[in-house]
């Protein structure tokens, strides 16, 4: 009986033992077989059927960055257009929101970020929503133009659909400066039109006149002849005018720079206007200070500049009044004014009288091309100085231009 503990022992340290032995033939088995693995990979070459996948996985990821790379060049270069186009662009969303907007649409518009905004909250205008509308509604370009009073603004909108996404493309202009140049132009060929028809239908008339025996009346054929040769005049000045306005604008014109006191340069421009004010029983009077420092200035240019200032104001001064030039020191230069009793400026004109071509009123006494001023202009500021005008309806105009030392 005192064998079978003995016995039971045997078994089991057999057993261990066995599975002992069964343990680390399998770990050396594995061992060697994970040797024998090594050994292959390392001795035997790839798969080639890895390396071909391997390099189709390499190329691939070359061709992503350099479309990667191409992408990011062509945003900047797309985001640098927007931003330096003075156009306004929106992009919007088939539900009406603003996905992109350059600098120009936030300044057209007069919003700072417009991202995720409506429509409606952006462009702020009944007529350009609906244009919007209506582009959605029929898939179909939109063009609307609007003027917004507020602002002096005169804007139009195009709206261009995006055939893929449901939304939109919107082009915003301002057509303020185009409007204006255009009422200009009209306002040149109305004026042009208006003085060549007046001294011509004028020299038809006398012409008529004198070749129906006019010529032969010792009074008459003198009288007639001296009118033609006024309108005559008339005409020519007003293409010397034309001729000089597109020379200066052109910068063909030459300034002949010298020093020459300003005393002697207004008292200049008064004696050659003197004649024309007294016909006009205007008063011409000339104040200057004392001890004024010379300017280097083209004379000749300067002083048709206070010519074309004088008459002026003696066209548009009833007789009896009086025109004041002076000239006087002023921080950064020589002054000079012209000053007249006259009928005075409109104050919604006062900022377009330099325009070329522009004249106050057509009804208001007096003709002209308008282009005396604008030629005025730009001889000051071509000597890098500058000429404004201040005034008051019915009680006459002061007319401006500094010039440096």
């Amino acid at each position: 009986m005192n064998q079978l503990p003995v016995f039971l022992d045997v078994i089991f340290l057999l057993l261990a033992a066995w599975f002992a032995w069964r343990y680390y033939d399998l770990k050396k088995r594995l061992n060697t077989y994970a040797k024998s693995v090594r050994k292959q990979t390392e001795a035997a070459d790839q798969p080639k059927e890895l390396e071909a996948i391997s390099a189709a996985v390499t190329a691939l990821q070359t061709a992503f960055q350099a479309d990667r790379l191409a992408l990011n060049t062509e945003n900047a270069r797309l985001a640098t257009v927007l931003a330096q186009l003075t156009d306004g662009v929106l992009i919007v969303d088939a539900d009406g929101r603003v996905q992109l907007a350059n600098p120009a649409a936030c300044r057209l518009f007069g919003i700072s970020n417009p991202h995720q905004q409506t429509v409606a909250q952006v462009v702020r205008d009944h007529q350009l929503i609906e244009a919007w509308q209506r582009c959605q509604k029929t898939r179909q370009l939109q063009i609307e133009s609007v003027e917004i009073p507020t602002r002096k603004q005169i804007l139009q909108l195009t709206v261009i659909p995006d055939e893929y996404e449901g939304g939109s493309l919107l082009l915003a202009q301002d057509l303020t400066q185009v409007r204006k140049l255009e009422m200009v132009r009209r306002d040149f060929i109305s004026n042009v039109s208006h003085e060549l028809r007046t001294p011509l239908a004028s020299l038809k008339a006398l012409t008529e006149t004198l070749q129906n025996g006019a010529l032969a009346d010792p009074e008459v054929g003198p009288r007639f002849l001296d009118r033609i040769h006024t309108e005559v005049d008339a005409l020519t000045q007003m293409t010397q005018e034309l001729l000089d306005l597109s020379r200066i604008e052109s910068g063909q014109v030459q300034l002949n720079f010298e020093a020459i006191s300003p005393r002697k340069l207004i008292y200049s421009a008064a004696d050659r206007m003197k004649a024309q004010a007294e016909r006009a029983h205007i008063k011409l009077d000339v104040k200057c200070e004392d001890g004024l420092p010379d300017i280097h200035v083209d004379k000749g240019r300067l002083e048709q500049v206070l010519v074309n200032l004088i008459h002026n104001a003696v066209k548009f001064t009833m007789p009896g009044g009086q025109i004041c030039l002076s000239a006087e020191t002023s921080s950064g230069g020589v002054r000079y004014a012209v000053r007249d009793t006259g009928i005075g400026i409109p104050s919604e004109s006062l900022s377009r009288i330099f325009e070329r071509f522009y004249r106050v009123d057509s009804s208001r006494t007096g003709s002209g091309t308008g282009l005396g001023l604008s030629i005025s202009r730009h001889i000051v500021e071509a000597h890098g100085g500058k000429i404004w005008a201040e005034s008051e309806e019915g009680r006459g105009s002061v007319f401006y231009f500094l010039l440096p030392h």
